[in-house]
């Protein structure tokens, strides 16, 4: 049986929203504002971030009433 390859590609210095849950994430995606800072849904519970936008997302976050942790 031949192993089939799948391609991955790695990033460096990539920012994630990693939510307690997926209802959380899908409530994120439907914000207009953070939506747009949002590249795309890596796994049910994480959302990569658009490069340079962290601070706009952690600032609106903060406006919704959620407390991001943040770690780098």
């Amino acid at each position: 049986m031949e192993k089939s390859r799948i391609p991955v590609k790695f990033h460096r210095r990539v920012c994630l929203v990693q939510t307690e849950d997926g209802v959380l994430a899908e409530e994120l995606l439907a914000n207009r504002k953070i939506a747009t800072d949002i590249v795309g849904r890596l796994a049910d519970r994480v959302l990569l971030v658009r490069p340079g936008r962290v601070d706009t997302v952690v600032q609106e976050l903060q406006k919704m009433g959620h407390t991001p942790q943040v770690v780098t």
